[in-house]
């Protein structure tokens, strides 16, 4: 049984009288511990498949099973509770709180899930560790790199152990060399604790990180290859 499976998903928008069809049919199978890239232009649907995969969003026809569950028409609370269990987000802007401690934003996700304060820190502790920022827990974002505040932010995804990490445009905010430790840190994730990733972005460098890459065009998908 995949992890993820879509089922002729297809997803409309009503923009006035004007319909607009973001997602058309798009059938995907992603095996536990693959390394996914999802790329295409603007508008290609990328981002709504993004979306649709980390229950953010509902397809307007079709199914999407997760884990074996189908999710496509769950409630509001009910995919609240899926994605703090099953999904970890990485964004390209870190969205970290300014005023809190890396090891408390890291924190965040179990205070919410109702995690007792002694096993929060642990874990939080352990995810700092797990991206190389042992010594960093009491730092603030303004007192950080770029480049750890977006391990500050794959360790807050990391903090739940949620088998699935999707970041989208995780290297959108940094140079070339930091773009490539944290993308180095995501293969040694992805080989080393088996997470499946699952990467949106625009760079082909970037993409060639992963080991299949999806490609989107006009709300369909036009192309799905591994990467030798």
């Amino acid at each position: 049984m995949a992890l993820i499976e879509t089922q002729e998903i297809t997803r409309t928008y009503r923009l006035g009288d004007v319909e607009v069809n973001a997602l058309n049919g798009v059938s995907v199978l992603i095996e536990k511990g693959e390394f996914v890239s999802i790329m295409g232009p603007s508008g290609s649907g990328k981002s709504t498949f993004m979306n649709i995969l980390g229950c953010l969003d509902r397809p307007t026809a079709g199914k999407y099973l997760l884990d074996g569950i189908d999710v496509s028409s769950m409630g509001r609370d009910r995919l609240a509770e899926i994605r703090n269990r099953k999904l970890g987000f990485v964004f390209q802007g870190f969205n970290l709180l300014a005023r809190t401690s890396a090891l408390e934003n890291v924190e965040l996700p179990l205070f919410y899930a109702g995690i007792a304060a002694d096993e929060r820190r642990r874990r939080a502790v352990k995810a700092l560790g797990m991206v190389g920022l042992q010594g960093r827990e009491m730092h603030y974002p303004n007192q950080l790199s770029g480049g750890q505040q977006q391990r500050v932010a794959i360790a807050r995804a990391l903090v739940n152990e949620a088998p699935i990490i999707l970041a989208d445009e995780p290297t959108g905010n940094l140079d070339t060399k930091t773009s490539e430790e944290i993308m180095t840190l995501f293969v040694r994730l992805n080989v080393e604790s088996k997470i499946t990733i699952i990467l949106v972005t625009h760079e082909p460098d970037i993409a060639a990180f992963s080991r299949r890459s999806i490609r989107f065009m006009d709300g369909r998908l036009i192309s799905d290859e591994e990467i030798s």
